[in-house]
């Protein structure tokens, strides 16, 4: 089927959004322009939605709000908003009655024309998505970027065509109901993450090998050999497969040398690409990066490409960004640091001590591999948020914790700056990198990020 014939099948049908936020609503006025009867379902109340529920009525949308927003839905289709756990007792129930249950990303897989490259893992898939995409574009080509980094794509799958190519993140609530896989898989890593939503941590790698389970003997599958799961994803491997390596040499894809210089080895002939300190961006982790973006894009992109970006790209927003120097105390945003390896991955990226606040939601992920980094990488820690405790108690009680961090506890992100800012000398510096997530008291890690570079730029 392809999209005109979707659009076709659709007119008329009783589709269920779930989720009124940045993937549905462009999704639900699409679908009321083709024809469709769109039921737009959302646990909120009117009040907490606002503006949006009167746009979305006015163009045609049935509202369906509330605690039993998902009862008794009588409709054709149901598409599920990511974020919603694909095995909830209504979505079961609804499968059993026949309704087909799907997402705006299996849609789109199934209909679209185009190359599709797609990025997952537990850390760095933002930045590597997008550096990916800087380097196709960089090339010439025409190049779609959407899914967990934010835009939904179904709405613009009558503009792709089959010589466009769409790059997209995938989480892995997105992946844990696909049947269908890229022509470009990269998994960057997989760690312990969303274990507050996933059954165990074995859903949850699942749900990211779908990545490439669907693959077919055409397709490319680029993983990190240096990170255990992923590596063990090679067995399952359909078409070519590339790794990338921050530890040595190997001799089907991207690796780093003991000089700093990333190489590209290719049907037996190895390349050196770039080196390291051509990045712009921070730390080893984008080394880490830009090693999987190489070797997704060889063919694809030259050499003098992937230069370029290396030297021009400054980073995506919240992930190290640089907010303000003050008095000689320089102060970083990485709000993206939902999780302890994004953490460990943002202290590794700085070559001094640093002042970090960090906590948040319990994401019930352990602390226990963060406590050596924060003895060795940081000055003082600052925590907050539901988690402080929790953090605190792992360090204490690290047998190679001697005092140092001091640890200070604070009421909120607010009153941490404030107290980062009046320890903090020429030399130093703050860092947000809060090791959770960010729903105790902001509703994603932008909000967070935002709210801290604010608080900094008042300072």
């Amino acid at each position: 089927m392809d999209c005109k014939q979707f659009f076709e099948h659709i007119k008329g049908k009783k589709i269920a959004m779930c989720g009124i936020g940045v993937s549905n609503t462009p999704l639900i006025l699409d679908f009321l322009s083709k024809g469709a009867r769109v039921f737009a379902c959302d646990k909120r109340s009117r009040e907490l939605i606002g503006e949006m529920a009167d746009k979305l009525e006015a163009a045609g949308a049935e509202l369906r709000l509330g605690d039993d927003y998902l009862k008794n839905l009588e409709v054709d289709i149901i598409f599920r908003t990511p974020g919603m756990s694909f095995n909830l007792p209504e979505l079961e129930s609804a499968r059993k009655r026949g309704i087909a249950v799907t997402s705006e990303m299996e849609v789109f897989f199934d209909l679209c024309p185009a190359t599709i490259f797609a990025v997952t893992g537990s850390d760095g898939k933002t930045t590597t998505t997008t550096l990916i995409a800087k380097m196709l574009e960089a090339e010439g080509k025409k190049v779609f970027v959407g899914g967990n980094i934010g835009k939904p794509l179904l709405p613009e799958i009558e503009n792709i065509t089959a010589d466009d190519f769409v790059v997209v993140e995938l989480s892995s609530f997105q992946l844990i109901s696909m049947r269908k896989s890229p022509d470009i898989a990269v998994v960057t890593n997989v760690a312990p993450n969303h274990l507050d939503v996933h059954k165990d941590m074995d859903e949850y790698v699942e749900a990211k090998k779908n990545v490439l389970l669907h693959q077919n003997a055409f397709s490319r599958t680029v993983l990190n050999v240096d990170n255990d799961i992923t590596k063990d994803f090679r067995r399952y491997v359909r078409g070519q497969s590339l790794s990338f390596s921050m530890e040595g040499p190997i001799k089907n894809g991207a690796w780093l040398d003991s000089d700093g210089t990333l190489h590209m080895a290719y049907r037996g002939i190895d390349v050196p690409v770039l080196h390291r300190d051509d990045i712009t961006i921070l730390g080893d982790h984008n080394v880490a990066n830009y090693l999987a973006a190489i070797a997704a894009v060889w063919g694809y992109v030259g050499t003098d490409t992937i230069n370029k970006v290396a030297k021009e790209f400054a980073g995506v927003e919240h992930r190290i960004e640089f907010v303000k120097e003050i008095n000689g105390v320089k102060y970083f945003n990485d709000s993206i640091a939902s999780s302890p390896t994004r953490t460990i991955a943002g202290l590794k990226a700085f070559n001094q001590k640093v002042m970090l606040i960090a906590g948040g939601y319990d994401k019930h992920i352990p602390f226990e591999p963060l406590a050596p980094y924060l003895v060795k990488k940081v000055k003082k820690l600052y925590l907050c948020g539901h988690t402080a405790e929790k953090i605190e108690k792992t360090l204490t009680e690290y047998e190679g914790y001697n005092g140092s961090p001091e640890i200070i506890r604070v009421e909120d992100l607010e009153a941490a700056v404030l107290a980062a800012h009046k320890d903090a000398v020429k030399g130093d510096i703050v860092t947000l990198s809060p090791a959770c997530a960010s729903f105790d008291a902001f509703p994603n890690f932008v909000a967070r990020g935002n709210y801290f570079k604010e608080l900094v730029n008042k300072l």
